[in-house]
């Protein structure tokens, strides 16, 4: 078959419609997805698949089996869809107004920065959508290697010729007790000190986990009394209720520690620090928003991490409406 002839049999909402069946794994939740009927969806594979000339998906039961065919077409529909929206907004850039949409995923401990850098971002350019995915450091990686998204924020980025990093703001993980714990009371406390009791933690693979367990190795402390919660909020509400003791990032506690309903506790060694990474893969050109994005960020790091080291206050107005439109009098 020719890429001429391909050409001519293949259509993007064929391709759209493969992808969502791809990423789904399911034909009735790609239908969902789509606004479209199942049988609709089935049709528009049907003829994918006479166009390609090999079968893509195969059910089993009820279960969805992936074929070879699906595994390459995935790579060049991405490539496909990447470019278009690269053309979109290449188009609109020269029409004087950049529009166009930025998809970020961001590890849970930089959802408490990355909303004021998109509010920033957006208040410059707000015909821009905006979409950002919070997921644990585990999905973060999955989405990096699936390239799902123009940029990843995280931390402890693998290191890997083919990721290309941008260093954002100072992560700092402190050790966080209740107000009136007894490790507060301590003249010197170490890190056994603070290994006696139940520490919580997140799932394994988080990035703060990570981080707080090597230094613990690298000090041979073990850490023998851990309780497993799922997300850094639960964590915090579980040390103000008694629950354990935890390291998180300085601005997940950021208000707790101005209110006195959580305490910092110093500890040799910390606070861990880390880094908040804007990641891509080499292997993808960035779109004209996602280098906008990254350009203007590091031109207001400055200004971010004023704010952020600062007694939080409310964020001083940059002139865009919550609102999409203007209400009428």
């Amino acid at each position: 078959m020719t890429p001429t002839s391909l050409l001519n049999r293949l259509t993007f909402r064929q391709l759209q419609v493969f992808q969502a069946v791809y990423q789904k794994r399911s034909y009735s939740r790609a239908a969902e997805q789509l606004g479209l009927t199942q049988p609709a969806v089935s049709a528009q594979i049907r003829q994918l698949e006479q166009a390609l000339g090999a079968p893509l998906f195969h059910y089993a039961g009820k279960t969805l089996h992936v074929l070879p065919a699906a595994d390459t077409l995935a790579v060049s529909a991405r490539e496909i869809s990447h470019q278009l929206a690269r053309l979109s907004m290449n188009l609109s850039d020269l029409s004087g107004t950049l529009r166009g949409e930025l998809n970020l995923a961001a590890v849970s401990s930089a959802q408490y920065v990355v909303p004021y850098m998109l509010a920033r971002f957006r208040a410059h350019y707000p015909e821009i959508d905006v979409r950002l995915k919070v997921c644990n450091r585990r999905q973060a990686l999955e989405r990096l290697a699936e390239q799902r998204d123009d940029l990843v924020i995280m931390a402890m980025v693998p290191r890997s010729d083919a990721l290309s990093v941008t260093p954002l703001l100072d992560n700092e993980l402190i050790a966080v007790v209740w107000p009136d714990h007894p490790l507060l009371s301590m003249k010197e406390p170490t890190l056994d000190d603070f290994a006696r009791h139940f520490i919580l933690m997140r799932e394994p693979g988080s990035g703060v986990r990570n981080a707080f367990e090597q230094l613990a190795a690298d000090r041979e402390v073990d850490l023998p009394h851990r309780i497993e919660l799922g997300s850094n909020e639960a964590i915090k509400q579980g040390v103000m209720a008694k629950l354990g003791v935890a390291v998180l990032p300085r601005l997940a506690v950021r208000l707790e520690l101005e209110q006195r309903l959580l305490a910092s506790l110093a500890l040799p060694a910390f606070p861990i620090r880390r880094s908040w990474c804007a990641v891509n893969r080499r292997d993808r050109f960035p779109t004209p928003v996602a280098e906008l994005f990254l350009r203007f960020t590091k031109e207001h790091l400055p200004e971010y991490r004023r704010y952020f080291r600062d007694p939080a206050s409310p964020l001083p107005g940059h002139g865009v409406s919550c609102l999409p439109f203007a209400i009428s009098p």
